[in-house]
C-alpha cells in the first residue's frame, strides 16, 4: 500500500512539474504553454479557502474563477478558452486587462497640453480598447506570486498605437479569505499621456454558462448613464435611469426590461452603458451587486473608479466554443467594466484620464462572493483597505459631475 502511495506521489509530482496537472476548473496548465514574441506563456493558479483563480500572463487574463454555491458546490463563474491559441486566435477580450484605453476614442485623436496625437484606428475612424495589439495581446512578464496574490507587468513603449509616453503598468490579482478577489492597477510615465485600464471578464455566477445571465438580478448605484449617439460615441450627455430599462437602482432581473424599446437600447441592442456611480470611489458602498437565485450566489462589486460598464455580451453569437465546449451564446454573460467613461480625453466635463510624469495611476477593484440571499449591503468588506494616495484619476473631479450624480 505504501509503495503504491508513493508511486501516485511521484507520479503527481511528475505531472505537475510537466505542467500536466490539472486544476479545480479542468484547466491543463500545460496548454498555456508556449512562446509569443519572444516571451513564454503561462498559466498560474491562486488559491485561498474555497476560491481558486487561474491567470495567465497572456494579456493578464483571468481564465477561470472557481467559487461556491449556496451547497459548497465550487463551479467556474467566468467565460474564456481553455487553452492559449484560442486566446490568441479568436480575439475576445474574456477575462483580459484592456488599456492603454478601454473604452472608444472617438476620431481616434487628442489634444494634450496644446499637443494633438493621432491614434491607430480601429474602426469607423475610431480606436477601441487602445488599439491591435492592445494590453490584452501583449505578454506581461511575472514579477512576483504565492499561493494567494500574483503581480503583472507590461511597460508599453512610447507611441505605442500613437499613445505618447512609456507606460509601465502593474496589475496585482489577489484572492482573500474572505471570498473575494481583488485586481489592482498601478501606472507610471515618462510623459504626459492617458490612461484607463479595466478587466474584462464576462461572469455568468450561476456556474452554468449554457443559461443567459437574463434571469440574474442586477443593482447598480446609479442614477445616470453617459449617453451614445447614433454611430455608438458618448455625445458628451447624460440621461436619467428612472423610468428607462436602464433603472437599477433596485434589485432587478437583467432580462426584465432589455427588449423595451428605448432610443440608447437601440443603439447597441442590449445593456452596453456606463454607468455614473453615485459614490465614485467610496469602497464603502458597493457599485453592483449581482445576484443568482438557483445557486444563491451574489456577487458585490467594489470600486475606485467612477463608472461601470455593463455590457450584456450582446456579441455572442454561439460562433465561439469555450471552456468545457460549451457555444457562448448571445446574454450568455454580463460584463461589469469599472473604468471611466470613454472618449474622456475629448470630453474635458468628464473625469480626468490625464497622467503626468512623477505621477502614478492607481485604481482598484474589488469582486466579492457570498452565498447571501441578494440585499444591498452597505458594510465594507474586511479585505478592502481605505485607498488613498491616488492621481487626479479617481474621483469625480468637476463639479458638474458630482452634483448631477448624487
Amino acid at each position: 500500500m505504501n509503495k503504491r502511495i508513493n508511486t501516485l506521489i511521484v507520479m503527481f509530482a511528475a505531472l505537475h512539474l510537466m505542467g500536466i496537472a490539472q486544476t479545480k476548473s479542468g484547466l491543463e496548465p500545460h496548454r498555456f504553454k508556449t512562446t509569443i514574441d519572444g516571451k513564454e506563456t503561462t498559466l498560474i493558479t491562486l488559491r485561498n479557502g474555497d476560491l481558486e483563480a487561474c491567470i495567465t500572463n497572456y494579456g493578464a487574463r483571468l481564465v477561470s474563477l472557481m467559487v461556491p454555491d449556496k451547497d459548497g458546490k465550487a463551479e467556474d463563474v467566468v467565460l474564456g478558452f481553455d487553452n492559449i491559441e484560442s486566446y490568441r486566435l479568436k480575439k475576445q477580450n474574456f477575462g483580459s486587462v484592456v488599456g492603454r484605453y478601454i473604452g472608444r476614442i472617438k476620431g481616434a485623436h487628442f489634444s494634450l497640453d496644446g499637443k494633438e496625437y493621432q491614434l491607430q484606428q480601429t474602426g469607423g475612424g475610431n480606436i477601441s480598447h487602445g488599439g491591435r495589439p492592445g494590453f490584452a495581446d501583449r505578454v506581461w512578464d511575472v514579477i512576483s506570486h504565492n499561493d494567494s496574490t500574483l503581480r503583472l507587468r507590461y511597460v508599453s513603449p512610447d507611441g505605442e498605437n500613437g499613445f505618447p509616453g512609456k507606460l509601465t503598468t502593474t496589475v496585482t490579482y489577489r484572492l482573500t479569505s474572505d471570498q473575494a478577489l481583488t485586481v489592482s492597477y498601478e501606472a507610471t510615465t515618462d510623459k504626459p499621456t492617458v490612461v484607463n485600464l479595466s478587466n474584462h471578464s464576462f461572469f455568468n455566477i450561476s456556474g452554468n454558462p449554457s443559461t443567459p445571465v437574463t434571469s440574474q438580478q442586477l443593482y447598480v448605484d446609479s442614477k445616470y448613464i453617459a449617453t451614445y449617439d447614433k454611430q455608438k460615441n458618448l455625445n458628451g450627455h447624460f440621461m436619467r435611469v428612472r423610468n428607462t430599462p436602464f433603472d437599477f437602482r433596485q434589485l432587478k432581473s437583467i432580462g426584465a426590461d432589455i427588449d423595451i424599446y428605448d432610443e440608447q437600447m437601440s443603439i447597441t441592442r442590449g445593456y452596453d452603458h456606463a454607468f455614473a456611480l453615485r459614490h465614485a470611489g467610496d469602497q464603502s458602498e458597493p457599485a453592483v451587486i449581482l445576484y443568482d437565485e438557483k445557486s444563491g450566489r451574489q456577487l458585490s462589486v467594489y470600486t475606485t473608479e467612477p463608472a461601470v460598464q455593463v455590457y450584456t455580451a450582446n456579441g455572442l453569437n454561439g460562433t465561439m466554443i469555450g471552456k468545457g465546449g460549451v457555444a457562448y451564446q448571445k446574454h450568455s454573460a454580463v460584463c461589469l467594466e469599472t473604468m471611466h467613461f470613454s472618449d474622456s480625453p475629448n470630453h474635458p466635463e468628464f473625469p480626468s484620464t490625464v497622467l503626468r510624469p512623477g505621477e502614478t495611476y492607481k485604481s482598484r477593484t474589488t469582486y466579492q462572493f457570498s452565498d447571501h440571499p441578494a440585499h444591498k449591503d452597505r458594510n465594507l468588506v474586511s479585505s478592502i483597505l481605505m485607498y488613498s494616495g491616488v492621481a487626479s484619476l479617481t474621483g469625480l473631479g468637476v463639479v458638474g459631475i458630482v452634483s448631477l450624480v448624487k
